[in-house]
């Protein structure tokens, strides 16, 4: 094991003034209520687990396979006071005019760690990403 004063200062200042990292999921989606290829970042565990938990159903299987419908309610007075379901709908084919959409808008989520815009050209300037508050959206392949 490495002491502090082993590791070169630019890692050390690098690790010392980082925010602690947040588990979160990015992936591509087709949002039907914007008729767009969208971005959705999730940070909440109840989202997560249940999405998780259809995928690890035999019935209802990868949820690449069907539809997901995301509602918050406010639960309280505060703004934090949120409760969050997932709704699966039942598996049908994707619309081809969609799969068709998803080929062709590039999407580099990878950019996301870097705090650039994941639909931006190599060439354009970074933008803030913004993902989906709620809806129906499919994940895209």
């Amino acid at each position: 094991m490495r002491t502090a004063e082993e590791v070169p200062a630019e890692i050390r200042n690098t690790l010392d003034n980082r925010r602690k990292a947040k588990h979160f999921w990015a992936f591509t989606v087709y949002n039907y209520k914007a008729k767009a290829v969208q971005v959705l970042v999730l940070k909440q565990q109840t989202i997560m687990r249940a999405i998780e938990a259809f995928g690890d159903n035999p019935k209802w299987g990868n949820p690449k396979g069907y539809d997901l419908i995301v509602e918050k309610t406010r639960t309280g007075a505060q703004a934090r006071d949120v409760e969050y379901s997932v709704i699966p709908e039942p598996p049908t084919k994707l619309d081809p005019g969609i799969a068709e959409l998803v080929k062709q808008v590039p999407v580099n989520l990878a950019a996301l760690y870097e705090g650039r815009d994941p639909f931006a050209q190599e060439d354009e300037v970074p933008a803030a990403t913004a993902g989906v508050r709620g809806g129906r959206a499919r994940k895209a392949a």
